[in-house]
């Protein structure tokens, strides 16, 4: 790949579609920076996204342009394998990004991955479900006629009472005609864990991602309750778990990109959960179609039979940053297609901040 000449630096603002909490920080827009790599000779452009989610990530995004300038002072962006080594993970995510993104522009062709020539052609949606149960339902009852299958609960131990209520609601109104996960972002102690699965039907749900506040403990929560779980936050706050958990405890692995560091670690574990028979669940941050559309192809190349994805998080968000939307058919997301479409990107959303010559 012929290095890129220029780099062009951009920020945008999205409102949400309604306030989201993440970690008790609520938030009503989404910031976040453009990083666009360009090649003026071929006329080709790679994009990508560096988005600190505040609350999720340890950087805010005036210290990750610092780190990103930093990067494009020292003209280090000849492939990804020679990226720095310490670099905040949305900061990593967005150089990936771009690089790979400009280096399929000039092949003319999808990013290949892992399993990519044998890629899946649509990558099924899970439709994130949060408030009270009237509001669940009226969500879930909208999403099910838009050909959602797979829901994601958000439950804590604050909710514990009225999750359990839209648990019960979900399954009599639609039974084994979905799938349902539910999402503790680590809120129950052990005792409080084990005593919320007591009182939901017994094998109503897919598995519960991060039940407890100390992963360490989910080989005993699955073994006297037989919930399985999914590991998302301990991946990169507790890494070393992943081979201390009982396998059998374990029923998903949540990849986030751009909290994991980047898109080869994202890889890196998909292929773990593919040899250990785990889902490969990517994930976002409330991140825009150009990295959603990227995290989509990510998906179905990671598998032929892909798990459904947290990738429905565009509908949180007022608009977007492409000339075609991100967006889902039927629950599904047309991989190759958005892949495609993620490349052109509307700028006029964008403010340019800073023009590097690399």
């Amino acid at each position: 790949m012929k290095k890129a000449s220029h780099s062009f630096l951009y920020r945008y603002v999205i409102p949400f579609t309604e306030a989201v909490t993440v970690k008790g920080k609520r938030l009503v827009e989404r910031e976040g920076i453009i990083l666009a790599l360009k090649n003026p000779e071929k006329n080709l452009t790679g994009y990508g996204e560096i988005a600190p989610l505040p609350g999720l990530h340890k950087e805010c995004l005036q210290s990750a342009e610092a780190q990103l300038v930093e990067v494009l002072s020292k003209r280090e962006l000849a492939s990804v394998d020679l990226l720095p080594e310490k670099l905040f993970p949305s900061v990593r995510t967005g150089l990936e990004m771009a690089l790979i993104n400009l280096e399929a522009a000039e092949s003319g062709k999808s990013p290949v991955f892992a399993n990519s020539n044998h890629a899946a052609h649509h990558v099924p949606v899970n439709a994130l479900l949060f408030g009270d149960t009237a509001q669940i339902m009226q969500r879930a009852e909208e999403y099910f006629s838009l050909g959602y299958r797979t829901f994601k609960l958000k439950i804590s131990v604050d909710n514990a009472e009225s999750a359990i209520k839209s648990v019960v609601e979900l399954l009599r109104r639609f039974g084994k005609n979905i799938e349902l996960r539910l999402d503790a972002n680590q809120s129950f102690s052990l005792d409080d864990a084990i005593g919320f699965a007591q009182q939901i039907p017994q094998g109503s749900i897919a598995y519960i991602e991060e039940p407890l506040q100390n992963a360490e403990e989910i080989g005993e929560f699955h073994a006297k309750t037989a919930i399985r779980s999914a590991l998302d936050e301990t991946l990169w706050l507790k890494p070393e778990l992943i081979d201390l958990i009982p396998a059998a405890s374990i029923s998903a692995l949540i990849l986030k990109p751009n909290r994991l560091g980047g898109i080869s670690a994202a890889l890196k574990l998909a292929r773990y959960a593919r040899k250990n028979n785990l889902q490969a669940v990517f994930s976002s941050a409330f991140e825009s179609g150009i990295s959603l559309s990227f995290y989509s192809w990510l998906a179905a190349s990671a598998s032929s039979e892909p798990a459904a994805c947290g990738l429905d998080t565009y509908r949180y968000l007022k608009h977007d940053l492409l000339d075609t939307p991100f967006g889902a058919e039927n629950g599904l997301l047309d991989a190759s297609r958005l892949y495609r479409e993620g490349q052109s990107v509307n700028e006029r959303r964008l403010r340019l901040t800073s023009l590097w010559t690399l």
